[in-house]
């Protein structure tokens, strides 16, 4: 059977979804939790299974949540995709300013920033480590990046990647601020 979420007969498959989802959880997880069977959470929430009352409650039971909650919960996803510039959420603070994309949002697996490093601006003295991947593209400015042992001055246009458990730190050096547009998978703020 094919899902279609756009059904409004499938209210109780599209919310426990979503809320599955935006709790970070997986449906083995959610059953384990709720104490049913992993088909339980699949059959639901493909539409094949119209669940009692009781089975409800028992799979919220691994939320944990009641029925008022989870009808109250927004199923509706964050459909927003484009983001004026004011719409960017500040993340940073002293020298640099981190402006995200798209807020927190539960789920993300990819967060988007605008960099901004003061003159003389670093990530500080002790190297960063975090698992997941970088990369990022300087706009405007030059930008000091280490890397393990290998580092790099780069100015506009340049470009770096890579493996965000190697130890690394970003400084921004001359005369003017630095522009930085920059990824990572996961998120790390």
């Amino acid at each position: 059977m094919v899902n279609n979420f756009d059904d409004p007969e499938n209210e109780v498959a599209i919310r426990l979804r979503r809320l599955r989802l935006a709790r970070g959880l997986s449906q083995r997880a959610l059953a384990k939790a709720a104490g049913v069977n992993n088909s339980t959470v699949s059959l639901i929430e493909s539409g094949q299974m119209n669940p009692s009352v009781g089975a409800l409650k028992r799979v919220l039971t691994g939320f944990p949540i009641g029925m008022a909650e989870f009808f109250a919960f927004d199923a509706t996803p964050n459909e927003q995709v484009f983001f004026a510039a004011e719409e960017l959420k500040e993340i940073g603070k002293g020298g640099i300013s981190y402006r995200q994309v798209g807020g927190t949002i539960p789920g993300r697996t990819l967060q988007i920033l605008h960099e901004t490093y003061k003159v003389g601006a670093s990530t500080g003295t002790v190297l960063l480590s975090h698992e997941g991947e970088e990369g990022g593209i300087v706009i405007k400015g030059r930008l000091e990046v280490i890397v393990g042992e290998q580092r790099k001055i780069l100015g506009p246009g340049d470009a770096y990647l890579f493996d965000s458990r190697m130890p690394h730190s970003f400084r921004a050096i001359g005369k003017d601020e630095c522009v930085v547009i920059s990824a990572s998978t996961p998120p790390t703020f």
